[in-house]
């Protein structure tokens, strides 16, 4: 597979291409390819995540794209608050989404952006997010709804409301699926994703509104679902791009932000992660933090050793393969007069 990064500039990914090669100089035509992809992601994601998430979509792209090539594009939402650096990153390296109009894009990839208000339509990003829904209906083949970006999505096409929970999930769960959809074909039962969300979308809700409810998890409830908008609008609860150490990571953020008076309640250990000594070991330290808190402490957190069975990576790369594949049988069929 090739993966081409298309912008003024090279959008750096150390798991596609070292930072000093361009385009013309490396890439070029794969052989015995019969159909270019051109994807986008909207990267929304807060500071702290943006290259991860780059990366993690891109590496599951890279390995479930086989022969077929994608020139892949990032944008990002304007209305999204960022950092002076992150927006300099974000100028130098995306493609204005202003553009996005004259790219004929076959999927599109749109993450939700850190919350700040209790309403998703009272968010800085509300219409520069509902705009990207609507003409993505016409624009894309198939567009991808990502964890915040579904529940906002499903909110102002149907009027859907997430609820909020009483503890955030978070962890690795099982899940099944729980209809004939080409986007679950060939996942195995059960299998693997990983959840990181303070709110969630209820089964009943959803299929009122006539969603395809594709997986669910017993624990995690429902995981992936689907509606026909003109475009094939596929959304996640979960999150299948993540890396074997992203919970960790926001695991341990959380804690840093409970250590320094930034939330008020210490977060819970990721479901079905960390192997057995390892929670006991994070609980006795979550009973310290809460009695000795202090942000130093957070130096004394206590090594920590993941379950052997928590990969995710199988699942996913069936999920983005069934995906890319509709793509490109889509863009292969396609009248030569017209984009979709």
């Amino acid at each position: 597979m090739t993966v081409l990064l298309e912008k003024r500039r090279l959008i750096v990914s150390p798991g596609l291409v070292p930072a000093q090669q361009r385009r013309d100089d490396k890439f070029g035509h794969p052989q015995n390819v019969d159909v270019d992809l051109r994807i986008g992601l909207i990267n929304n994601m807060p500071d702290a995540a943006l290259q991860a998430t780059e990366r993690q979509f891109m590496r599951r792209l890279r390995q479930a794209a086989r022969d077929i090539r994608i020139d892949f594009h990032c944008f990002s939402l304007p209305s999204v608050r960022r950092s002076q650096s992150a927006k300099g990153r974000v100028e130098m390296t995306y493609t204005d989404i202003t553009e996005i109009d004259r790219l004929p894009i076959d999927g599109l990839i749109v993450t939700g952006a850190e919350p700040h208000a209790t309403n998703l339509d009272d968010e800085a990003y509300w219409r520069d997010l509902t705009d990207i829904i609507d003409w993505a209906k016409t624009n894309t083949r198939s567009t991808i709804w990502s964890c915040l970006a579904a529940h906002a999505a499903v909110l102002y096409l149907d009027g859907v409301e997430r609820q909020r929970l009483e503890t955030k999930c978070s962890g690795v769960f099982d899940c099944v699926g729980v209809s004939s959809h080409w986007l679950t074909d060939s996942l195995p039962a059960p299998f693997k994703i990983a959840h990181s969300r303070l709110n969630e979308l209820h089964t009943d809700d959803l299929m009122a509104k006539g969603y395809q409810l594709l997986s669910l998890s017993p624990k995690a409830g429902v995981d992936t679902f689907a509606k026909d908008f003109g475009s094939q609008f596929i959304f996640f609860q979960g999150h299948p791009e993540y890396e074997a150490l992203s919970l960790e990571r926001e695991y341990l953020r959380d804690i840093s932000r409970f250590l320094s008076g930034e939330r008020d309640s210490y977060p819970g250990i990721p479901f079905g992660y960390f192997d057995a000594e390892t929670e006991q070991r994070l609980s006795a330290f979550a009973a310290r933090a809460q009695t000795e808190r202090r942000p130093a402490l957070s130096t004394e957190l206590p090594e920590r050793t993941l379950r052997g069975d928590v990969a995710t990576g199988a699942a996913a790369t069936v999920l983005f393969r069934n995906w890319i594949d509709f793509l490109a049988e889509r863009a292969h069929t396609a009248s030569p007069a017209t984009n979709f």
